[in-house]
């Protein structure tokens, strides 16, 4: 039963994401650049966390 809705849930999402970039696809990739600038700081703090520590932890 879990796969199901998973399979369900994943199928909401598509729809969902194929819906906000055919109805509006400037918003679309305000989004799209939202995500990638998390990501991008997320792996910046984690390299300055790493170095931090390869430094000592000072």
């Amino acid at each position: 039963m879990a796969v199901n809705a998973k399979k369900i849930a994943v199928y909401v999402l598509v729809v969902f994401a194929l819906y906000v970039i055919i109805t509006d696809p400037s918003r679309a990739a305000d989004y799209v650049q939202i995500g990638f600038e998390g990501i991008s700081d997320a792996a910046k703090a984690i390299g300055d966390f790493f170095t931090w520590l390869a430094n000592g932890a000072q």
